[in-house]
């Protein structure tokens, strides 16, 4: 078998691409899963022991932090014991409680190991684990570099906010816009959409081999064992706990942050799609750096990749979010295995969101706005004025207005200032009406101030 290296990794996210997320490594890696399962394990041992469960009470409450050491200190070679342990159980989750055996063996607590992983089945483990690892890494990691974007995105709305440019609608001359205020439009849907994000539940499933708390219930009756799950998810984990479950998730406000993602990303195509296309409109220019290639052919060009780049790696983080959002809420019957192998591929889509976003920012650093190429534009289309012109002359109670204007636009001829002034000229108006209407120009009919 050929050694893992980021020139033999099969994906490019742990490949090519390894350097620009790794940090997500801390929470969507096979060692940090385990990590997490650890976690959970201890805490939820710990509760146990707060509760004054009968086989427990003797245990010192000062031995909390050592346990919690465990997780705390897990490196890269306990992970390898976990691993060495599943070569034996053929199974992830029992090798970390027997994992966690050993741990209470040389701390000499021996007598207390058998209330590790109680009454749990392994997706009381997984569906804590799992959330819990993508809620920190969402808090950590993901919202960090989307708020990176949505602020160079603002930033880039106040410089440019006076900047009046040709709009266009169905990809023809329309009603002029400013490029800042185009800009805003996408910091407008960023922001409520990450707000969208922040305010959905991360949720956890815990309630026993079938989500009764069967096993719970017949050793120990007498306690409200659905008071303490709720409690313990809470409190311990940071996460809202399902009432009502199988043995798995229903995973459904999951996919609901997973459709987040992708609605997310969405909107970073189109933005993505709309500076490539400003680009090839000469609107911008883009810096040069020393030593890059454009083509291995054509030596004047400077392609715009980092739009490219995210739009592609966009694209594969939604497929991925898709598959995520319409499979896991779906299982047979009270559970089967088909989330297993699905819930580890969670860091990938975020892992392609995340290199998109940089993408993104690197490419809006290299923009050079081209004011003549933006100005030019405007100028030879003062045809875009005849909304404007048709708009007054209804308010004048001028006859068919926009029929007027109608034949003087669709023709093949050049519609340019000159003409627009010969045109006010015939109509039927006073002077006054006359000379508001030849004030009105591709560069002044912008609309009012929207921020």
């Amino acid at each position: 078998m050929t050694d893992l290296h980021l020139l033999t990794a099969i994906s490019p996210i742990d490949g090519r691409y390894r350097s620009k997320v790794d940090g997500l490594a801390s929470y969507f890696s096979e060692y940090a899963l385990i990590r997490y399962r650890i976690l959970v394990e201890v805490e939820y041992f710990i509760a146990l022991c707060e509760i004054s469960l009968e086989p427990l009470k003797s245990f010192d409450s000062d031995l909390f932090e050592s346990l919690r050491s465990i997780y705390r200190n897990f490196k890269l070679e306990d992970a390898e014991k976990v691993k060495e342990i599943e070569n034996i159980t053929n199974h992830d989750v029992k090798a970390v409680e027997y994992y966690l055996k050993e741990k209470f063996d040389e701390l000499g607590l021996q007598k207390y190991k058998e209330f590790i992983h109680f009454g749990l089945t392994s997706q009381d483990v997984n569906n804590t684990a799992i959330p819990l690892s993508l809620k920190d890494a969402v808090h950590e990691v993901y919202y960090p570099f989307l708020e990176e974007l949505i602020a160079k995105l603002d930033s880039l709305s106040e410089e440019w906010k006076n900047i009046p440019m040709l709009a266009r609608t169905h990809g023809q001359p329309a009603s002029p816009t400013r490029l800042g205020k185009e800009i805003r439009v996408f910091v407008e849907r960023l922001v409520r959409q990450l707000q969208l994000l922040k305010e959905l539940p991360c949720s956890a499933k815990f309630g026993g081999a079938t989500g009764n708390f069967n096993a719970h219930k017949v050793a120990f009756p007498n306690i409200d064992w659905v008071e303490f799950a709720n409690g313990f998810v809470r409190n311990k984990l940071r996460l809202e706990r399902e009432q009502v479950t199988t043995q798995i998730s229903h995973y459904d406000n999951l996919g609901a942050i997973f459709d987040n993602f992708k609605r997310i990303n969405t909107i970073l195509i189109d933005l993505a799609r709309d500076f490539w296309s400003y680009i090839m409109m000469e609107y911008f220019k883009q810096k040069i750096k020393k030593g890059e290639v454009g083509s291995s052919a054509m030596p004047h060009k400077v392609n715009p990749i980092d739009f490219e780049n995210a739009e592609g790696n966009l694209g594969v983080a939604n497929a991925l979010f898709e598959h995520l959002s319409a499979k896991l809420p779906i299982s047979r019957l009270q559970r089967d295995l088909t989330d297993s192998t699905v819930l580890r591929n969670i860091g990938v889509p975020l892992a392609h969101s995340i290199l998109a976003m940089q993408s993104l920012k690197k490419g809006l650093d290299k923009l050079l706005i081209n004011e003549t190429a933006i100005e030019k534009d405007l100028e030879n289309n003062w045809v875009v004025v005849a909304e404007a012109m048709q708009t007054i002359l209804r308010r004048e109670g001028f006859p068919k207005p926009y029929e007027a204007l109608k034949e003087l636009t669709r023709t093949n001829e050049k519609v340019n200032e000159e003409s627009i002034a010969r045109f006010v000229d015939t109509l039927d108006v006073s002077d006054k009406v006359k000379e508001e209407l030849k004030k009105i120009s591709p560069g002044n009919y912008t609309g009012v101030d929207l921020y």
